[in-house]
């Protein structure tokens, strides 16, 4: 196990150096200059090549890369600006705040938002699809299904919308979304984001619905099933000890991904509730040019895919015991 997850940390950290690389390179070929955006309209050539210094965009494309993965490990030192501390991301280039801290004021919001839902999503989604594969056939198993063929094909940003209008503005039964501190108050911070809980879990209990159901109306048929069903064991204990266990390995391969979905920036469902988050500030990066915020967000978003990839890999092993890393 361990030599495993040494292998799946330095592929990841491959990963990430190619990612950042590649958005540093994408960020260069699209015809904005943010030294210029910064400068404003009575802009002179000194001032332009004093604001190019300061953001450190005076240097070749490859040395400004090399600079910003110094930083990381070593800090770094901004004109203008001063020393930015190890782990530095830079300097944004719209409102001149530490790249990281910035992400670290946005991320407890999506995290919220990401870890909330998903507790949300997995008990309506697992109950509803254990519910259809147990009454396999009859109307349970129909009400399920079609309830889930509806889901999914609904989009948060029309849902949310309609949501707001009639829960919030209409009958005033939920708050209207915002994020108040866990630590700070915690009956506010569940209140202000049940409606987005709500919305997101709406839309993605479905696939966890399907999918529940499939595996686990597959694996009731296998030989192992049966043959616990043959010793004498109850209808429970075959279903959660055999059955169930046998059909996690897919549920928890498609959570590992809408994890790393959501926690990387649920850009359309921040924005569908002017939330604050990150996927909020990647939206932002992009229409200011911020390099730095956009290389950072962009790591996170990498960054979370990768690192619940490798969780999922691991898991499959205490899931399934005919899976084991070598």
């Amino acid at each position: 196990m361990f030599r495993f997850l040494v292998r799946r940390v330095f592929g990841a950290l491959v990963i990430l150096l190619i990612i950042s690389a590649v958005t540093f390179w994408l960020f260069y070929a699209v015809p904005r200059d943010p030294a210029q955006m910064s400068c404003g309209k009575n802009c002179t050539p000194d001032m332009l090549r004093q604001i190019q210094h300061n953001l450190g965009i005076d240097h070749p494309i490859p040395v400004q890369y090399w600079d910003w993965l110094k930083g990381i490990f070593v800090g770094r030192d901004y004109a203008g600006f001063g020393h930015c501390d190890a782990p530095c991301l830079g300097y944004s280039f719209a409102n001149r705040e530490p790249v990281l801290g910035t992400i670290m004021d946005r991320l407890p919001l999506t995290l919220s938002l990401a870890f909330g839902s998903a507790v949300v999503f997995l008990i309506l989604g697992i109950g509803a699809g254990m519910l259809a594969a147990v009454k396999q056939g009859k109307w349970q198993d129909k009400a399920a299904s079609s309830a889930s063929l509806i889901a999914s094909s609904l989009q948060i940003y029309f849902v949310g919308y309609i949501a707001m209008y009639f829960l919030v503005a209409k009958l005033g039964w939920l708050n209207n979304p915002s994020y108040t501190p866990l630590t700070q108050n915690p009956a506010s911070w569940a209140a202000g984001l049940l409606l987005p809980w709500l919305v997101l879990a709406l839309i993605w209990t479905a696939n966890y619905t399907r999918m529940t159901r499939s595996q686990l109306v597959e694996t009731l048929t296998e030989d192992y099933v049966r043959t616990a069903r043959a010793k004498g064991l109850s209808r429970r204990s075959v279903f959660f000890r055999f059955a169930w266990r046998g059909a996690m390995g897919p549920i928890v391969t498609i959570f590992g991904i809408d994890m790393a979905t959501l926690i990387g920036g649920a850009i359309i469902t921040e924005n569908t509730f002017s939330l604050q988050g990150v996927g909020r500030l990647a939206v932002d990066s992009v229409d200011k040019s911020d390099l730095p915020m956009l290389l950072g967000v962009t790591v996170l978003a990498a960054g979370a895919i990768v690192f619940f990839n490798i969780i999922v890999d691991a898991v499959y092993a205490f899931i399934d015991p005919r899976i084991r890393l070598a």
